[in-house]
């Protein structure tokens, strides 16, 4: 057992918060503090440090319960908005998935394709308070004989509805190119021929877990900010892969950890879950999550003093290696050249274009400071941590 010697538990910072003790920071502001103070003395004055990330995640979706109709149905398709949710769950339960388009959706028939509408809009639309159209169609059973529901839905109305995402909050991704001769529409967006632009998808020194990237504290049970309202991780993400290379200070260099998270919908807001329409590729859903990690001792105030400059990802070309699944890097480059602007390839200046939100990835941190500082938020102790 490593020896430390600042150290406390969740419990005791749990106390802190609610007495009115506690010292919040966000992940921005404690990076000066270890710089300066050092990591033993910045553990000892700090007791949380607060993080955010806004951006497309894919693997997004809700479970909803529409409710009983009489006579009642067990619904073997349901449609929201024209979105095919599945229903493949129980009677009058069904998953829509953030990806999903609306069934007369022209896709990449006409290329490339605008994808208007699809599940995260649809998610968007009820956490705005807007009526949703809600079809179900059944095959009918002695128990559940009826055969077809329609009606308007709004998230009110709804006996329950659960944001679940398998996989959100990714520790660290690609830097994406083209280096074709034409543009090409991709999940990390628009890539102009020639190595043209650069895309990346990371609130860098801000992202939940380049602040913890071992995973110490994080696991089945931290309490999170998850689309504008408390949620939960509770499991470690789909693509999960915690065994990839990592810098000196244990910061992975490409795509590793990832998190499945949990929430009540009814309690989040339009604001931090957006529906996302991506040129070429399909749709999405922007989720704003933040994750407060808990300083119990140096070792992890000096994770979360992690800066953009040390932070870095692979340049992948996705005109030609990516689709083909060739795992080639052009170049290794870092945050703080990605947030300059722009980043050198080849000899070649490229400008580069951020798909998260760093805007709002520090108004979710800082909301997370407020919250802690006033007693509003206490942490969750992970039951276990995730793999690493």
């Amino acid at each position: 057992m490593k020896k430390y010697k600042v150290g406390k538990t969740i419990q005791e910072i749990n106390q802190r918060i609610k007495s009115g003790d506690v010292v919040v920071v966000t992940a921005e502001e404690i990076i000066d503090i270890v710089k300066s103070e050092g990591p033993v003395e910045a553990a000892h004055q700090v007791d949380v440090v607060t993080t955010g990330t806004f951006a497309p995640m894919c693997s997004s979706g809700a479970f909803i319960n529409f409710g009983h109709s009489v006579p009642t149905i067990k619904a073997s398709r349901v449609w929201l908005n024209k979105v095919p949710a599945y229903a493949g769950v129980a009677a009058v339960d069904c998953y829509l998935g953030a990806t999903e388009t609306c069934e007369d959706d022209p896709l990449n028939k006409v290329y490339p394709g605008e994808f208007n509408y699809g599940g995260g809009h649809v998610i968007q639309d009820l956490v705005a308070g807007k009526k949703v159209h809600l079809k179900a169609t059944a095959y009918g059973t002695d128990c559940y004989p009826n055969r077809l529901v329609e009606k308007e839905i709004s998230l009110s109305t709804l006996p329950q509805a659960t944001l679940c995402n398998p996989r959100n909050g990714y520790q660290n991704y690609n830097c994406a190119v083209n280096l074709t001769n034409k543009t090409i529409y991709t999940y990390m967006g628009a890539l102009k021929p020639g190595g043209g632009n650069a895309n990346y998808c990371s609130a860098g020194q801000l992202s939940p877990l380049f602040n913890d990237p071992y995973y110490k504290t994080i696991g089945l049970g931290t309490r999170i900010f998850l689309g504008g309202a408390e949620g939960y991780v509770t499991w470690h993400g789909t693509q999960h892969k915690a065994s990839v290379k990592r810098t000196k200070k244990g910061v992975p260099v490409s795509p590793a950890g990832t998190l499945w998270v949990m929430g009540d919908m009814k309690k989040m807001s339009s604001q931090w879950l957006v529906g996302v329409s991506i040129q070429g590729y399909g749709c999405s859903l922007a989720v704003g999550l933040g994750i407060p990690i808990p300083i119990l001792n140096e070792e992890i105030a000096g994770y979360t003093a992690v800066s953009d400059e040390d932070l870095f990802t692979q340049i992948i070309d996705y005109g030609n290696d990516y689709p083909k699944g060739i795992s080639k890097s052009l170049g290794q480059v870092s945050y703080a050249e990605l947030k300059s602007g722009s980043i050198q390839l080849k000899g070649k200046e490229i400008p580069t274009v951020p798909l998260s939100s760093l805007v709002r990835a520090r108004k979710i941190a800082e909301i997370l400071k407020k919250k802690i500082s006033q007693g509003k938020f206490t942490l969750g102790e992970p039951q276990f941590t995730l793999p690493n």
